[in-house]
């Protein structure tokens, strides 16, 4: 056994050396030591390293990993070799040590660890691992021989969307007994991979088997591209990519459209979930499929009017709100039949895209032009300015119409939460937003000193929109890193960019490096908000403090999103000076109660529904987007109305819900190569405005391809994962 001990044989001459008493000291009262791991992976910095035993699971591969390699999501970690668990974000403060990871479903084991991240799916990761086993088993032992064979034949079947509920039962109970039973460490380690997966993340064998998806877009059968199995409306993009290289615009718009009918939209803001899981992007950068997207609608040459594909059903379906989930069911209920009206309380339609994104991101003329495309389909009656429980009650819609679907959105504020926020001058980053798209008087912004509390986008197009109403500069507090804002990458980027001084008087942008002082965007990470300060009922300031990642022992603790909580500094307060406070720290569902109407609601004030049919558990009552998610993207609103709206066909023709589950279409297998040239070339840069340009006014930033050429090249980049060999 002490012939490969090489951690044995390394740590004994210390141990000589320095004492016993000395090794006690290190690790944790049963743990003894360090431990040596060989950290590989989804991971910066990889290699071995040697760690005092108790160190956590997070200070292990963000303290000294570096974090999850391209600044993915991290999802779990293997630990012990083939034969370990693997743990989820909820363990990264989890102390390494051997009864630790004993408890949690992993080993310390040989000393492996490697890191996954959001581009791995974890039946598949089981499926690898158990593989392995089967061929070392050396068959002595039938438990070990025999139930090893029978799991992997189980796990192969459900990554090729053939398993079945029962068959996740069957490995529990196959695994338990191989570990009871088998005759070595082999046949009793085994199971860990496929008991620990199981165990933190069913949901992913569940959706394998209920929907034959894979989220992460690996296994090959679920996934006929990453892109495509990452994107929430499931549009065909390698196709509609493939068009655009060869100019057939209309063509590529038509295949978009058949799931998301916010082309031109999705163009400008979507968070291009897409390119995140692009293969392209392994070999350099993903594609720019958003770019894409957006150029190929510049080039339509007809207005277009939607099919109707089924016959007048004579039965009518109501919408409360018009918001991407709203119009997107509205389209696929009249395109399948029905009569359909919206009932939207705002005087336009459009929800968030209309009153909650500046023109600089979304212009009102393309945002308006997607919405009357899309109610060219006809059948689609709109009321505005109605508001559900107050100019129309809820009876009301349910004697109108056979069936409801919910789309109200989430378009309520978080509150500040601290003494003084009740002062004249402090303002939610929705309000703003709202009364900036609605075209109201916000001359009073001018000269003023603003602090934007948040790191979303919704902080980003407050802090930006601010300038460009002459703002006189604005401070970003933000309680954690710069790499942990939730708002895009770009949008962060673009808000720096927009903070370097400008001079007014002589209109020359000043490009030599600058003080703080001369910025008109300033960021304060690991900052807090504690009070708004205020003088005879007005905002004068805001109290601050000071935070750091690390907690009075200096470790590192972290949350379920993988992030470090950040823990306050004593006597680090500080007064940033302010004429008005902007939160922006989150919206919420603000919606009523709707019980008395049999719809029931989460605590947070979303609306539960079953999540393959979007009903509610009020029969006949359907809801999607942000009233079911919680703030979330315009795609994603897209996609689960697109659901809803087969499953409001489906009840209304009394059919079960829900629908039976299909693979994703696949095109037909064809001989595709790529080039040397495309092979090499680098991803395609879209034409932006230069900020001393832009920030003056709301006209659109991002001006995509700067012609044909480009849009074309960079749509050959695409490696067509599609039409991999099965």
């Amino acid at each position: 056994t002490n012939i490969n001990n090489v951690k044995s044989y390394a740590i004994v001459p210390q141990i000589i050396l320095k004492g016993s008493e000395w090794f006690s000291s290190i690790g944790t009262e049963k743990s003894k030591g360090t431990a040596v791991f060989a950290l590989t992976g989804k991971v910066k910095n990889t290699g071995l390293l040697e760690i005092p035993m108790g160190t956590s699971l997070g200070e292990i591969v963000f303290d000294v990993g570096g974090g999850v390699a391209k600044d993915r999501k991290f999802k779990a970690v293997q630990t012990g070799g083939p034969l370990g668990g693997c743990l989820p974000t909820e363990s990264l403060n989890l102390p390494v040590d051997f009864d630790s990871l004993t408890a949690a479903g992993a080993l310390m084991g040989s000393g492996g660890m490697i890191v996954v991240d959001e581009t791995t799916c974890m039946v598949e990761l089981a499926r690898f691992f158990l593989q392995f086993v089967v061929a070392e088993s050396c068959g002595q032992c039938a438990p070990c021989r025999i139930g090893g064979s029978k799991m992997l034949e189980i796990l192969t079947r459900i990554t090729k969307g053939q398993g079945k509920m029962e068959d996740l039962s069957m490995l529990e109970d196959i695994a338990n007994f191989m570990k009871e039973a088998s005759l070595c460490a082999l046949g009793q380690g085994a199971p860990n991979p496929v008991l620990s997966t199981l165990r933190y993340f069913k949901d992913e064998y569940e959706r394998h088997i209920l929907d034959l998806r894979c989220s992460a877009g690996v296994c090959t059968t679920l996934a006929p591209s990453p892109c495509q199995s990452a994107c929430p409306a499931e549009v065909k993009i390698p196709i509609y990519v493939s068009l655009i290289s060869q100019g057939n615009y209309d063509e590529a718009l038509a295949v978009h459209r058949k799931s998301n009918p916010f082309p031109s939209v999705c163009g400008r803001v979507c968070p291009s979930f897409c390119e995140d899981k692009c293969r392209r992007g392994e070999v350099d950068e993903p594609v720019a499929i958003r770019d894409l997207k957006r150029f190929m609608t510049t080039r339509e040459t007809n207005e277009w009017v939607p099919e109707v594909h089924e016959p007048d059903k004579g039965k009518s379906v109501g919408v409360v709100g018009g918001g991407p989930g709203g119009l997107t069911a509205a389209l696929r209920l009249a395109q399948l039949g029905y009569h359909v009206c919206i009932y939207e309380s705002n005087p336009e339609l459009g929800g968030m895209m209309r009153w909650g994104i500046p023109d600089y991101r979304l212009p009102k003329d393309v945002l308006k032009s997607e919405i009357k495309s899309i109610l060219n389909v006809g059948k689609i009656d709109v009321k505005l300015n109605v508001t559900v429980g107050r100019d129309l009650q809820m009876g009301d819609l349910f004697q109108a119409h056979d069936a409801l679907l919910l789309a109200m959105g989430a378009q309520g504020s978080q509150a500040l939460g601290i003494p003084g926020f009740e002062l004249s001058g402090v303002e939610s980053g929705i309000s703003l937003l709202r009364k900036l798209n609605m075209g109201e008087d916000l001359s009073f912004v001018k000269g003023k000193r603003v602090v934007v509390v948040g790191g979303g986008n919704v902080a980003m197009d407050a802090a930006r929109s601010l300038l460009r109403l002459g703002a006189k500069e604005v401070h970003l507090v933000y309680r954690r890193e710069r790499k942990d804002m939730p708002a895009l990458v770009e949008e962060v980027e673009a808000t720096e960019e927009e903070g370097i001084h400008f001079n007014l008087s002589t209109r020359r942008w000043r490009r030599r490096r600058i003080s703080a002082e001369e910025e008109r965007v300033i960021f304060h990470y690991l900052t807090a908000p504690l009070q708004v300060i205020g003088s005879e009922g007005k905002v004068v300031g805001l109290l601050c403090q000071r935070l750091r990642l690390q907690d009075e022992r200096g470790k590192s603790l972290f949350d379920v999103s993988a992030r470090k909580a950040s823990f306050p500094i004593e006597g680090s307060e500080f007064i940033l000076d302010a004429d008005i406070v902007v939160a922006a720290i989150g919206q919420k569902v603000d919606q009523s109660s709707l019980d008395q109407w049999g719809v029931r609601q989460h605590r947070n004030g979303t609306i539960e529904v079953n999540p393959r049919s979007f009903m509610t558990s009020r029969e006949g009552v359907f809801a999607v987007g942000d009233v079911v998610l919680g703030p979330a993207s315009i795609v994603e609103a897209v996609g689960q109305a697109n659901k809803a709206a087969r499953a409001i066909d489906r009840f209304l023709k009394g059919l079960p819900l829900p629908e039976p589950p299909s693979l994703m279409e696949r095109p037909e297998a064809q001989k595709y190569e790529i080039s040397d040239e495309d092979a090499e070339r680098p991803r395609a840069k879209a034409s932006i405005l230069s900020p001393e340009t832009r920030v003056y006014d709301f006209r659109e930033v991002n001006l995509g391809f700067p012609n044909e050429h480009v849009a074309k090249a960079e749509a050959k980049r695409c490696l067509r994962c599609d039409l991999e060999e099965r």
